[in-house]
């Protein structure tokens, strides 16, 4: 079986690998702390602070076992690559929502660093797959949980 492909900027790559290396020691040594203090209040089975602690060091190993998957299976874009005729990663792509006479500009990346709050938007999602493979002054139609979304593409650029 193929294992997924994280498509990644240079910047986004760095800041997963940040991410990883403090899970791996400032959380871990945090979290272990919280352990040994907790393990002095003595009965484990009416402990919470023990129950709390073990949790928060569970759910911090599957953060760092997922974003050590991302980090091996990572494709960094090259942005020398990056074409400004079609869509594609690594495009800030600037639209016209027909419906608003509103213009938006969206960041077009991999899923691993979708920000929405920052127009960020993954290339797997409903308007980034529409968006990819178009041109300049391309209309595209995306089916939106609100209905049929229509975008005018304004300008791609790097």
């Amino acid at each position: 079986m193929a294992e997924k492909e994280f498509l990644l900027t240079q910047e986004g790559y760095d800041n997963l690998e940040k991410e990883l290396e403090k899970l791996k020691t400032e959380v871990r040594y945090e979290i272990a702390e919280r352990i040994k203090v907790a393990l002095g209040f003595g009965d484990l089975s009416e402990n919470s602070e023990y129950d709390e602690a073990k949790n928060a060091q569970a759910a911090n190993e599957i953060k760092i076992a997922e974003l050590e998957e991302k980090v091996k299976y990572a494709k960094i874009i090259d942005e020398s690559e990056i074409d400004t005729e079609v869509v594609q990663v690594g495009n800030i792509v600037k639209v016209l929502d027909m419906e608003f006479d509103e213009t938006v500009e969206y960041t077009i990346v991999g899923s691993t660093e979708a920000d929405v709050t920052n127009n960020k938007i993954s290339n797997e999602s409903p308007i980034g797959q529409a968006l990819l493979g178009k041109k300049r002054n391309n209309i595209v139609e995306v089916q939106a949980p609100v209905g049929i979304i229509k975008l005018k593409i304004l300008s791609i650029k790097k």
